[in-house]
């Protein structure tokens, strides 16, 4: 888990990457939460899902937006972070031209701009977005949703209710060709204290499964 320093809008951006030797593994990028409210790299969730691309197989790079640990600049209240996030991958795949295909996992503030990148990134396969803060952000971006992925909140979140996550995935539901997986955890809050085993549970679940069947498709 060798820590890196890249160039970003703001500055020096300061991550952690994993490097896959075989040229054509696919790459994953993980966004991390709201900086202003001691969001890092380093969260537990963000941690665990990088290990979790990691143990599949992927390169994966997680990283600090601007002002947070070394990396530089200030917070930009999403679009300067939604920058620091498309250089995090341009970088990424400077060492994996040959990548197959990419994924991205954001946690609740990570969550939403990971998936203003989702839309501007066509390469971009599938994603996992854990506490999606639809009802703080405006999601109506997601117009239609590119890419196929899981939706996970809490039921008892009360930072991001689960009937606004709800609503969401509803609305994106009614596009074709596109699969909106949605778990709602039974008792778990927005950080999903003490629930942390079963959402990295379904996490893995989810990933093994388009996995598998992307190499069914593919055989």
């Amino acid at each position: 888990m060798p820590e890196v320093i890249f160039n970003g809008p703001a500055g020096r951006i300061e991550g952690r990457y994993h490097h896959v030797k075989d040229p054509t593994a696919p790459v994953a990028l993980i966004l991390h939460p709201h900086p202003q409210f001691g969001g890092t790299m380093n969260h537990a969730i963000v941690y665990n899902m990088y290990y979790t691309f990691v143990e599949r197989g992927f390169s994966v790079l997680r990283f600090n937006f601007r002002g947070v640990g070394r990396s530089q600049g200030g917070f930009d209240n999403g679009q300067g972070e939604l920058s620091d996030a498309a250089a995090a991958l341009d970088w990424m795949q400077s060492f994996n031209p040959e990548s197959r295909y990419c994924w991205i996992a954001g946690f609740s503030f990570g969550a939403w701009i990971s998936m203003q990148l989702l839309m501007r990134r066509p390469e971009v396969e599938g994603f996992i977005s854990v506490s999606p803060p639809a009802n703080i952000y405006d999601f109506s971006f997601l117009a239609p949703c590119p890419s196929s992925g899981l939706m996970i909140n809490g039921q008892n979140d009360a930072v991001v209710p689960a009937e606004s996550v709800e609503k969401l995935v509803e609305r994106l539901k009614i596009q074709k060709g596109i699969v909106i997986d949605h778990e709602v955890l039974p008792d778990a809050n927005h950080f999903f204290d003490g629930r942390s085993d079963e959402l990295m549970g379904t996490i893995n679940a989810y990933l093994d499964k388009r996995l598998n069947d992307r190499e069914e498709a593919a055989a």
